[in-house]
């Protein structure tokens, strides 16, 4: 029988392609940036320098050891000029158009003569741990403003919506001198209430429609917020915002009084036509003005300052922890039976507890 052709395969393997060295050989790759000292970034904020805060914002957000050092210091400079800027905390659910209201909001405030810095809080991907980082690109105009200053930042896994360097950030956008600080989170959630811990004001931003007044488990974030603004009132969609609107304030007869007296106003905005956003702002200069007033304002920031003296006290805690050598020669022993079912989670943390013994303190001399 005559042999049969040998058949070619439908795969066919090419040549490699060098690589060129660059994608774009003229590109000019900077030089790593000299690192600065605390005294020339502190001057560097004092005289109103935005790359110098942007700077400074990053070695407060890096988790080297040796930045962390440096930061501390740098706060701890700064507090002389700290506490006297407006903090306002966003938030909203995904859609309901924050960084174009804020845009309104900061041009409106940078036109009457306002120093603005935004501090958005984009979310961290569970995957990855990177964020997109564009909110500068949403606020084109507020950007580029000379008395605005806009910082992402990635949330990187902390709850509440905030960066765990939020609020150091704040302080540090005190020191550069803005009036007032905006702080945008990514979005309503369970655990969404930490940002009220850190503002002088929380602004619920809403949509018409979405029946987020009837929702329950919405109650937390409603109670905490000092304002509600129904946004994307324009159009044809006006009238269903100021039906919302109506439905917000009923909702929030059903909560009981607060402590400062305040009743939180329902107001609708577009962030397209700006109309209401002098309304809005009426309201947290109002509301600032009263607990000024009657000493709420003062005690809320108290208030704040020790519930963020516990979170360091267990941010550092679990570091000192995890750092422990008999707690890391464990620990992998442990993880694994726990994968396995062999040892309860409850067992795991106990005997991993017990392993741990913190540092001696230094006896007195």
């Amino acid at each position: 029988m005559p042999e049969h052709p040998k058949q070619k395969s439908g795969i066919q393997v090419t040549p490699g392609v060098a690589h060129a060295p660059s994608l774009n050989p003229n590109l000019h790759v900077p030089l790593p940036r000299e690192k600065l000292s605390t005294e020339q970034l502190l001057n560097g904020l004092r005289t109103g320098s935005r790359v110098q805060l942007a700077r400074a914002i990053t070695l407060v957000e890096s988790t080297r050891a040796a930045d962390q050092i440096q930061a501390n210091t740098l706060i701890e400079r700064c507090l002389p000029w700290t506490g006297n800027a407006l903090r306002l905390g966003i938030t909203g659910v995904p859609g309901v158009g924050k960084s174009a209201f804020i845009e309104a909001l900061g041009t409106y405030l940078v036109e009457r003569g306002k120093r603005l810095a935004v501090l958005a809080i984009d979310p961290s991907s569970e995957r990855t741990k990177g964020s997109i980082l564009g909110d500068k690109t949403r606020m084109k105009a507020l950007a580029n403003h000379p008395s605005a200053f806009i910082r992402p930042s990635p949330s990187a896994g902390s709850l509440g919506g905030v960066a765990r360097k939020t609020r150091e950030a704040m302080y540090l956008c005190e020191a550069a001198g803005y009036d007032v600080i905006v702080v945008e989170t990514v979005g309503v959630g369970q655990s969404e209430t930490a940002v009220a811990a850190m503002v002088d004001f929380f602004l619920l931003l809403a949509l018409a429609g979405a029946g987020d007044e009837l929702q329950g488990i919405k109650r937390g974030i409603m109670e905490l917020a000092d304002a509600i603004a129904i946004t994307k009132a324009d159009g044809a969609n006006e009238a269903a915002a100021k039906l919302a609107r109506g439905h917000y304030r009923n909702a929030l007869h059903l909560f009981p009084p607060r402590p400062d007296q305040w009743r939180p106003p329902v107001h609708t905005c577009s962030a397209f036509t700006g109309a209401g956003i002098d309304a809005i702002w009426a309201s947290i200069e109002s509301y600032k003005s009263k607990n000024e007033e009657n000493g709420a304002f003062l005690q809320r920031r108290q208030e704040q300052a020790l519930f963020w003296m516990k979170e360091a006290i267990q941010d550092q805690l679990e570091c000192l922890f995890f750092a422990h050598p008999g707690v890391k020669a464990l620990q992998a022993e442990v993880v694994a039976a726990v994968r396995a079912g062999t040892m309860t989670s409850h067992a795991a943390a106990r005997l991993l507890i017990n392993t741990y013994k913190p540092p001696k303190a230094d006896s007195p001399t």
